[in-house]
């Protein structure tokens, strides 16, 4: 039983081989609808990776401003209870 699963997986390789050497040698050559639709694509697919990378970058940024902003908060809300210690302390 196995020879004949080991013969059966040979037979479907090797056709499956000559089909994809048949399939890729045929004369096919792209039109030039076919080639101004790829470059379409090819320019929409350039022009969504460089607004994505516009995106993350902005977003990046956003989140520094963010930090920064978080970090001025603490040292405001540090300073106010400082003051806070000394209105208490001078009453």
């Amino acid at each position: 039983m196995k020879k004949y699963f080991n013969a059966l997986n040979t037979s479907v390789l090797i056709l499956f081989t000559i089909s994809l050497f048949s399939l890729s040698s045929c004369g096919w050559k792209p039109s030039e609808e076919d080639i101004k639709k790829l470059e379409e694509t090819k320019s929409a697919a350039l022009s969504a990776e460089k607004t994505l990378a516009d995106k993350k970058k902005e977003v990046k940024d956003l989140e520094a401003k963010i930090a920064a902003k978080k970090k001025d908060l603490e040292k405001l809300k540090s300073d106010k209870d400082k003051v806070m210690q000394s209105v208490e302390t001078a009453k």
